[in-house]
This record gives structure tokens, C-alpha cells and sequence, in this order.
């Protein structure tokens, strides 16, 4: 129940500081500037520049009709996901919207852009993170996906470039342009932040004092260990290999030790993006405990 709990609270605080964030970059760095953009929100400007509606009460009526569609295509567990970014970040846009002096932060038009795909990618980074959605563009790739069968990745650059597309037309050059490098930046940062504090390092170590190793990688650098069978490709000799897999704090330590043991130790060391299972994502099992 502890961990269930736990689990609630770190989705609400996800996505409560994601969508505050996304707010926060809109509103501060590119609407300002004009710098076009894909999403909900671009839909938003299309709508608000023809019409003159307030920003924060199109998106709402916008991601109202995706969520309906949503819960009618792809069911009620997806709907719940998608309930609190759906009113919350048309909210977080008033409030911020409130904030005296949060349009004037830069005159300069690529500080903006760059500030701004920052904090967008920090911003779905974090409601992804945890395991819910941002709602919006993505629900419309998500039902395309399920109609067509194409990749959801595919679709939504494909729904974002068509919405940044119509901005075109009442956009100038720089606009467009800043508008897609906002956009590139945008997705390098939301992988970087769904990845962050989860990447690893293996080492694959193949060396005929493998116990040696083996009992040293288990008693003084706490970490697991798999011993692999091999057989080396000259002599054809079957042979033990050492796998573990470490935070990358580790990799000096556990480097310099097993070439102490054996310095001609043949080593391969590879940066993992995600490590599951126990000693990991579980807790590490003592036999006897």
C-alpha cells in the first residue's frame, strides 16, 4: 500500500510540475516571439490568430474534443491517463498568463527558442516519465495508430509538422525556422529526461582469472554478476566471462580493479539506456535474508 501510495503521489507531482513547466515555456518564450509549434497549442494559435479567442480557453476546448475521442476510441484507462493534463495545462496557462513581466524575459529570438525546447522537452519529459500523457496531438497519433497501424512516433511528426504547416501561412521565415528547431530540440530532450538516472554501464570481461574477478566485482563493488560460457575463437578453449552491470560512478573503480587482477583482462564496456529486475528496479536478494 506504502509503494501504491508512493506511486500516486510521484504521478500527480509529475505531472502537476510538467505541465506548469510547459505553461511557464509558452507563455515566457514563445508566444512572445511567435515561434511556431506543433502540439495542442499550435493548433491553439491557428484557432487564436483567426479568431482572437484567449489562448488558455482554445486549448481547453481543444483538448476536451481529443479526450473525448480518446475515451471513445482507445477506452476508459487511457482516458483517466490523459484526465488532469487535459484541464490542468489550460489552467497552468491562465495563472501563468498572470504573472507580471513573464512575456518580457528576452528580446532575443534564438535564446528563446533554445530556452524553450529546453523546457518543453523537460516538461512532457517529466508527465511521460511517469507513466501518463500530455493528451493533446498525442491522443489524435494514438487513435491514427490504432486505425492504420503505423508507428505512433511517425504520426506525431506527422500531426506536429502539419499543424506547424498551417502556421506557415501567417508566419514569417524566422518564425518557421526557430518553430522547427524548437521542435528537434524538443524531442532530443524528452529522451534525455525519460532516460535520465536509469542508463548503466556492462562490462563484459574475459579473463582466464575470471573467479578472481568474480569475487572481487561481488565483495568490493556490490554488484551483481553473471558468469557466461564462452569459448575463445583461437584456441577453442572453453572459458568463463564475467557480466555485471554498474552505475556509471562505478566504471573507474571496477576498471582499475580488474586490471590489477589481470592486466591483460580483454574488456568490452557498453552504456545500457534502461536496467530492470532485481539489484535494479527490485530489491537485491541475500540468500539467508
Amino acid at each position: 500500500m506504502r509503494g501504491k501510495n508512493r506511486k500516486i503521489i510521484e504521478t500527480l507531482a509529475g505531472v502537476i510540475i510538467g505541465n506548469l513547466v510547459l505553461a511557464v515555456t509558452v507563455v515566457a518564450f514563445l508566444v512572445p516571439h511567435g515561434v511556431i509549434m506543433g502540439g495542442a497549442t499550435g493548433i491553439g494559435l491557428i484557432i487564436q490568430h483567426y479568431t482572437g479567442l484567449p489562448l488558455s480557453v482554445i486549448i481547453l476546448g481543444v483538448n476536451i474534443l481529443l479526450f473525448i475521442l480518446g475515451a471513445a476510441v482507445l477506452g476508459k484507462k487511457f482516458a483517466l491517463s490523459t484526465l488532469l493534463s487535459t484541464f490542468l495545462y489550460p489552467l497552468s496557462l491562465s495563472l501563468v498568463q498572470m504573472i507580471p513581466g513573464i512575456t518580457g524575459l528576452t528580446d532575443n529570438m534564438m535564446l528563446a527558442t533554445l530556452y524553450g525546447g529546453l523546457l518543453l522537452g523537460l516538461g512532457v519529459g517529466m508527465i511521460v516519465r511517469v507513466g501518463a500523457s500530455t493528451g493533446g496531438t498525442d491522443i489524435l497519433a494514438l487513435v491514427l495508430n490504432k486505425k492504420t497501424h503505423l508507428s505512433v512516433a511517425v504520426l506525431l511528426y506527422v500531426v506536429d509538422f502539419t499543424v506547424l504547416g498551417v502556421q506557415i501561412f501567417f508566419s514569417n521565415g524566422e518564425q518557421i525556422l526557430y518553430g522547427i528547431l524548437n521542435l528537434l530540440i524538443t524531442s532530443l530532450v524528452v529522451n534525455r529526461v525519460m532516460l535520465f538516472g536509469k542508463s548503466q554501464i556492462q562490462l563484459f570481461v574475459i579473463s582466464e582469472k575470471y573467479d578472481a574477478i568474480r569475487q572481487k566485482v561481488l565483495t568490493e563493488m556490490d554488484a551483481g554478476v553473471t558468469m557466461v560460457r564462452i569459448e575463445t575463437g583461437y584456441g577453442q578453449e572453453e572459458q568463463k566471462g564475467v557480466l555485471c552491470v554498474v552505475p556509471n560512478r562505478k566504471l573507474y573503480s571496477i576498471n582499475e580493479m580488474i586490471q590489477k587482477i589481470d592486466p591483460k583482462a580483454f574488456i568490452t564496456i557498453t552504456q545500457i539506456n534502461e536496467v530492470r529486475g532485481r539489484g535494479f528496479s527490485m530489491e537485491r536478494y541475500y540468500e539467508g535474508k
